[in-house]
């Protein structure tokens, strides 16, 4: 990234000097890396954003508010990211018709009841493919073969997936999937829309009016430097993939083991099966979870998901799952990674148990 902030400053859209035209290069390459890791079928299919959030609403709204749309109805189900259920809670004040649905209480979607949901109506079915707060892994293939059956189009917010675990576009058979640049150990404040034909021969609808960069579906200058780096960043998350999604889904394991035996009214929330290799959600009954958390100053973790941790409220994702909120307030979101060793695991467990056995005792 480092030339792109200094030496090579020139805007990608000043293709009319040499400086203008080495960053559209730049700009270009980094597409190309996208595409390929997607599985997309071109380089047009991607669009870079700011984020998750504006890929989510650019996705959401762009199909919805598109001048075309004759279809009102919207399908999601309820431990999406705020990013996908403020804008469609958005379009239902506006007058579409939306519908949330409940998931088990290992957080999964039956597709069935997608299927049960979507009318010759329903314009737009959004499921994400990793939970935030669980790592829960939502069936996205089966979920797009429902929405395809009715006609709709199929969205996925895969920003939590996308550098952890493969994903295709093709194999999840979806029409839109956003993914972001520091969920994959890239940049914070850039990320990307993969749009798919069959979105785009429907319509999608810029939600930003300007210049009309990114092929008119994203207006303001591309952030060039935040751009290379994504794709530098997704490069080396697939290089290293097959050999870390093991070892880290081991760290993550043993974690849970140590803390499992150790200590009762302990357990874990969400899929134990079906979710990423890197997260962990455990409760631990009779405990606060800020409190604890307060008490881990050592430690990077959390009760929910980062955007909310100025709210104390317990986590929406584990109440919408059916655990009392009691409990719920009782949780813990714990994350290993590329960079996590056998030691800090080691180390991470003992104190979690120390402080919760302590917590317990007051």
């Amino acid at each position: 990234m480092l030339p792109w902030f200094s030496e090579r400053f020139a805007n990608p859209a000043s293709r009319g000097h040499r400086a203008g035209r080495q960053a559209a290069d730049a700009v270009a390459t980094a597409r190309a890396t996208v595409a390929e890791a997607l599985g997309a079928e071109g380089t047009a299919e991607i669009v870079f954003t700011a984020g998750a959030t504006e890929s989510n609403t650019l996705a959401l709204r762009g199909v919805a508010t598109h001048g075309n749309v004759r279809r009102r109805h919207l399908v999601t189900q309820v431990t999406e990211h705020p990013s996908v259920l403020a804008p469609m809670r958005r379009l239902e004040r506006e007058g579409f018709r939306l519908t949330v649905l409940g998931v088990a209480p290992d957080g999964r979607i039956d597709p069935q009841r997608v299927a049960d949901a979507v009318t010759d109506d329903t314009l737009l079915v959004s499921l994400m493919l990793a939970n935030h707060e669980t790592g829960t892994l939502q069936p996205v293939d089966a979920v797009a073969g429902a929405a395809h059956a009715a006609g709709a189009l199929m969205h996925c917010d895969a920003s939590q997936a996308v550098g952890k675990i493969p994903v295709d576009v093709g194999t999840l058979g979806v029409d839109l999937l956003t993914f972001s640049g520091h969920k994959m150990y890239g940049p914070k404040g850039v990320g990307g829309l993969w749009i798919g034909s069959r979105a785009r021969g429907s319509g999608v609808r810029p939600v930003l009016e300007g210049g009309g960069q990114e092929q008119g579906l994203r207006s303001g200058t591309v952030n060039v430097p935040a751009v290379v780096g994504l794709a530098r960043a997704l490069e080396l998350a697939l290089e290293a993939m097959a050999v870390e999604s093991v070892r880290v889904a081991g760290l993550r394991d043993g974690l849970e083991r140590t803390v499992l035996d150790r200590l009762d009214r302990a357990w874990v929330n969400g899929a134990v099966q079906a979710r990423l290799p890197t997260t962990t959600n455990l409760t631990f009954a009779g405990v606060d979870g800020n409190a604890l958390v307060a008490s881990l100053p050592e430690l990077a973790v959390s009760t929910g998901a980062a955007c909310g941790s100025d709210r104390p409220e317990p986590s929406a994702v584990l109440r919408a799952m059916g655990i009392p909120r009691h409990l719920a307030n009782a949780s813990l979101r714990i994350s290993a990674g590329r960079f996590t060793t056998t030691e800090e695991v080691d180390v991470a467990a003992r104190r979690i148990v120390a402080e919760v056995e302590r917590l317990r005792a007051m």
